[in-house]
C-alpha cells in the first residue's frame, strides 16, 4: 500500500482534494512500472542495463518528490482545521463575554459586614455547688421559681463547724487580750516597772535574755507605801470579822488611829499564854509617811478588840520579774539598787533586733489567730447556701434529707442551676484579618433558626483578645448582647451580622468589575477593538473586545461591591473579569461576586466572614 493510501486510511472521513487524488494515481503507476517483469527476448546488453538503472533512479526521485508534496498537503489541511477550531473558540469566548461576564452599574445601599453563627446563652448562668459535707436540713425552693440574689436556698447541718468556730473565737480573744496588754511594754524598746517600791538585789545585766513563757526575776522590790499588820483576836470574835471589812488601827507610840482593811483571816486556832484561844487577822493600812517596821499597833472592829498588838511590816517585798511573753536581750540596765520606782519607771533597754523580733512575733500571733477565726466563720457560712444572682431556677438536684458527700473525690457537688434571663448573649468568632474593625457598641443584626424572617437587634458588648488558633487561622471571640429577645430562649441557634460601615443611595458595581488602577471596562457598541487611551500596555491584553477602560473614583469597598463616586452612570453595562466571576450569581438584575474584590478582605476563617 502506498503512503497516500496509508494516509487515506488514517484520515478516513476527511475530504481529499483533486490535487491529492492525482498525486496518488501517479505514484501508483510509477510503482507498478518499476516492479514489472523484464520483456521477453533474452538477456539485456550493457547499454540497456545502464539505461534501465538511470530510469529507475529518476523514478525513485520522482516518487520522493510526490511523497513530500503529499505530506505538505496533509500538514496544510491540519493547520487549516486548527485555525477553524481556534476561530470557533474565540467566537465562543466573545459570546461568553457578552453574557456571563456582563454586569450593570446599580444604585442603592451597600454594607461592609461580618457574619458568624452562635448559640444563645443566658446573660449570667450560675451553678449552685456545695464545698462542704453533711445532711441538707432546708431547701425551700423548686424548679422554675424566681429567686433573688442572697436568698437562702440550702442549709446543711453544721454542728461540728460551729464548735470549731467557738474554739477559734476564744483563741482569738485571748491572743488579742495578751497583745493589747503586753505590746505597750515593748514600746520604744524600753521595759518599764509595773509596780512601786525600792529596788534591791538587782540580778539582771547587759546581754542577759529575759522574759518568755515563765518570766525572769531581775531584782527585789521593797514597797512600804502600804504596811501590813498581823493581830490576834479571840477565836470566837475573829469568826465575826469578815475578810474585806474596814477596821480601826491604833498606833501604840502615838495613840494615833488610822483606817485599815482586813485582807486575810486564819482558820487555825492558837493558844496564848494563859490558855486563851485566838486566831490571827491580817490588816493592811496606807503608810501616812512615818510608819516603820519598828512601830506596833492594835485594832478594833466595832465592839471587838484585838487580844494583843503586832508589828508593822512592808506590804510588798517581792521578786521583781520581767513578764514579757516574748524574750528579749538586755542592751542596758537603767535602774540602780536602792532606787525607788513606780509604775512606768524604765528598768532596762532592749537590743534593737530582739525588740523588733518580739513585736513581730506578737503581731504574727494575733494575725494567725484572726485568720483562723475568719476561716472558721467562712467555713460555717458555707453550710448556708444563698442565690449568687437573681434569676430563674432551671434545675434542682438535691432536696431535704439528702446527704452531701465528697467521698468520690470530687471537690464540690452541683445542687442547682440558675439563669439570669434579663438578657441573652452569644459568641461570634471573628477572623484575625477583621477583628481590628470590631468595636464595643457596634450594631448587630441577629436572625434565629427558630423564627425565620424575623430580625432581632443586638450590640457588641465585649471584644476579647484571647484568640484561638486552628488550621492556620486565628479567630477571636466577640460577645453580642441582644437588645430585644421576644420569644428567644437560651440554646437557640442564631446568626449575627456586624455592620462595619454603610453607604446609602449610591452607585455601586460588583467588586470583580474593578480592575487594576481603579479602572472599569464599560460596554461601548461603537468599538470593535479595545480603546487603549485610558489603559497601560500591561493591561491591554485584559481588555475585552467592545469595551472601553474608564478611570473611576471609589468610595466604600466591601468584599462584594464597590461604591462608585464618579466615572460611571447608573445602568451602564460593565465587564466582570473571569477570575472574579467564577462564583457569581444574578441578583437584582446584576452580576455579583463572592470571591473578594480590590480593597476588601477575603472570606473570614473560623466562622467570622465578610459577605
Amino acid at each position: 500500500m502506498s503512503a497516500i493510501d496509508e494516509n487515506r486510511d488514517e484520515n478516513q472521513g476527511q475530504k481529499v482534494s483533486p490535487e491529492e487524488k492525482q498525486a496518488s494515481q501517479n505514484i501508483k503507476q510509477a510503482s507498478e512500472g518499476s516492479n514489472g517483469q523484464p520483456e521477453a527476448g533474452g538477456h539485456l546488453n550493457t547499454e540497456e542495463k545502464k539505461k534501465k538503472k538511470k530510469n529507475k533512479r529518476e523514478k525513485q526521485r520522482f516518487k520522493k518528490r510526490i511523497i513530500i508534496a503529499a505530506v505538505l498537503i496533509i500538514i496544510a489541511v491540519i493547520v487549516a482545521r486548527v485555525y477553524i477550531v481556534k476561530k470557533q473558540a474565540e467566537e465562543a469566548a466573545a459570546a461568553a463575554v457578552s453574557t456571563a461576564n456582563i454586569g450593570t452599574v446599580m444604585r442603592g445601599s451597600i454594607q461592609d459586614e461580618l457574619t458568624s453563627s452562635g448559640s444563645l446563652e443566658a446573660g449570667d448562668t450560675y451553678t449552685i455547688t456545695s464545698l462542704v459535707e453533711g445532711e441538707i436540713i432546708e431547701a425551700d425552693f423548686e424548679e422554675g421559681d424566681e429567686v433573688t440574689e442572697g436568698q437562702v436556698l440550702y442549709r446543711i447541718e453544721a454542728s461540728d463547724a460551729q464548735r470549731q468556730l467557738n474554739t477559734a473565737e476564744r483563741d482569738y480573744n485571748n491572743t488579742k487580750e495578751s497583745y493589747e496588754k503586753y505590746l505597750p511594754q515593748y514600746e520604744g524598746g524600753i521595759y518599764r516597772a509595773t509596780e512601786s517600791g525600792y529596788v534591791t538585789d538587782i540580778t539582771m545585766k547587759k546581754g542577759d535574755t529575759v522574759g518568755g513563757q515563765n518570766g525572769t526575776s531581775i531584782a527585789t522590790l521593797y514597797n512600804d507605801s502600804a504596811m501590813e499588820l498581823r493581830l490576834p483576836f479571840l477565836s470566837i470574835e475573829a469568826d465575826q470579822i469578815p475578810v474585806g471589812a474596814d477596821i480601826i488601827v491604833k498606833i501604840n507610840d502615838t495613840g494615833e488611829t488610822i483606817p485599815g482593811r482586813v485582807t486575810d483571816k486564819s482558820n487555825l486556832e492558837e493558844t496564848l499564854t494563859g490558855g486563851t484561844l485566838i486566831k490571827y487577822v491580817t490588816i493592811i493600812v496606807s503608810n501616812p509617811g512615818g510608819l516603820t517596821e519598828s512601830d506596833t499597833a492594835t485594832a478594833q472592829y466595832g465592839d471587838i478588840y484585838s487580844a494583843g498588838d503586832g508589828a508593822f511590816t512592808a506590804y510588798q517585798t517581792d521578786s521583781l520579774r520581767c513578764e514579757l511573753p516574748v524574750s528579749v536581750e538586755i542592751a542596758e540596765v537603767l535602774v540602780k539598787e536602792g532606787q525607788y520606782v513606780s509604775s512606768g519607771t524604765p528598768l532596762f533597754r532592749m537590743t534593737e533586733d530582739s525588740h523588733q523580733d518580739a513585736v513581730n512575733q506578737l503581731e504574727d500571733e494575733l494575725t494567725s489567730a484572726q485568720d483562723n477565726y475568719d476561716k472558721m466563720q467562712d467555713d460555717l457560712a458555707e453550710y448556708t447556701i444563698t442565690a449568687p444572682i437573681s434569676g430563674q431556677v432551671i434545675s434542682k438536684n438535691a432536696k431535704v434529707g439528702d446527704n452531701i458527700s465528697r467521698s468520690s473525690g470530687s471537690t464540690n457537688t452541683e445542687l442547682a442551676t440558675i439563669y439570669d434571663l434579663s438578657e441573652l448573649t452569644f459568641e461570634m468568632s471573628i477572623d484575625e484579618l477583621d477583628i481590628s474593625d470590631v468595636e464595643v457598641g457596634q450594631e448587630v443584626e441577629v436572625t434565629a433558626d427558630a423564627f425565620p424572617g424575623v430580625t432581632y437587634r443586638g450590640h457588641v458588648s465585649n471584644v476579647s483578645l484571647n484568640g484561638s488558633y486552628q488550621s492556620g487561622v486565628t479567630t477571636y471571640p466577640v460577645i453580642v448582647t441582644l437588645d430585644n429577645m421576644d420569644g428567644l430562649i437560651p440554646g437557640m441557634n442564631v446568626d449575627g451580622t456586624i455592620i462595619l460601615s454603610e453607604a446609602e443611595d449610591v452607585l455601586y458595581i460588583p467588586s470583580g468589575a474593578l480592575q487594576r488602577g481603579d479602572v472599569v471596562y464599560v460596554k461601548d457598541d461603537s468599538l470593535t477593538m479595545p480603546d487603549m487611551s485610558a489603559i497601560s500596555e500591561r493591561a491591554l491584553s485584559e481588555v475585552p473586545e467592545g469595551f472601553t477602560a474608564v478611570k473611576v473614583e471609589t468610595g466604600l469597598v466591601t468584599d462584594d461591591y464597590v461604591e462608585i463616586v464618579s466615572g460611571l452612570s447608573e445602568g451602564q453595562e460593565i465587564y466582570v473579569s473571569e477570575t472574579e466571576s467564577s462564583g457569581m450569581g444574578m441578583f437584582g438584575g446584576m452580576t455579583m461576586t463572592f470571591s473578594g474584590g480590590p480593597g476588601g478582605g477575603g472570606p473570614g476563617g473560623g466562622g467570622g466572614m465578610r459577605r
